[in-house]
């Protein structure tokens, strides 16, 4: 796993922001496109920040995300992307350039409408201060039901160093998590929650995955009826 950044990454330590949010998007359903949602799940069960920071899963919600975004004057993202870069592969995009960024290769319908979002926000001069995108190269998107390869989960522990580093600098104020997480706060259902979903997904010949021979014949059965 490695990283790439721009050299445009340092901005004004002193300014600080009045309200942060850390957004996880994507969809966990479709295997490495889960990557921002597991990572905003990661660091709320792991940490506690400050009363002006917001963390949301965005899931694949596009235009419904312009409140959270308009009502940020941080906004830190992380994402699947894809870069055409090596599996694994984390790459930083700030400010301006994130929405450009994003609209130059889309890899899914979720990147549409969020970087309408962020297009949106723009234009009604209500776009953050400071914006923070960081990205994974997916290696695997079509496996429904699949949870991210171990290349991406392994990528997942340095982007979250990575956000924890920026939010330090905006003074989130990340501390470990002192009490339990409850099921009502939490940003990802129990039931979703990476552990149980990678626990109870069932194999490939249980789950049809490959498709089921009683509603979906092959081709030689179809061309002999």
């Amino acid at each position: 796993m490695s990283t790439t950044s721009p050299e445009t990454a340092c901005h004004p330590c002193g300014d600080k922001p009045a309200s942060i949010c850390v957004l996880g998007i994507g969809n966990l359903l479709w295997a490495d496109e889960g990557f921002g949602v597991r990572c905003i799940e990661a660091v709320q069960q792991r940490y506690e920040f400050a009363p002006h920071v917001s963390l949301i899963d965005g899931g694949t919600q596009g235009l419904y995300l312009i409140q959270f975004v308009q009502a940020a004057d941080a906004l830190l993202i992380f994402d699947a992307i894809d870069y055409g870069l090596a599996p694994g592969t984390l790459k930083l995009v700030r400010d301006d350039d994130v929405p450009r960024f994003m609209g130059a290769k889309k890899m899914s319908l979720h990147q549409t409408g969020f970087q309408e979002v962020l297009s949106l926000a723009q234009l009604t001069g209500q776009y953050p201060r400071q914006v923070l995108l960081i990205g994974c190269q997916p290696q695997e998107l079509d496996d429904y039901g699949g949870s991210l390869r171990p290349i991406v989960k392994q990528a997942m522990e340095e982007a979250i160093r990575l956000g924890l580093e920026e939010l330090t600098q905006w003074g989130a104020q990340p501390q470990a998590r002192s009490r339990p997480l409850s099921e009502r706060d939490a940003v990802t259902m129990d039931q979703l929650a990476l552990a149980a979903y990678e626990a109870q997904r069932p194999d490939a010949q249980a789950a049809c995955r490959e498709g089921d021979a009683r509603f979906f014949p092959a081709s030689n059965d179809l061309a002999g009826a």
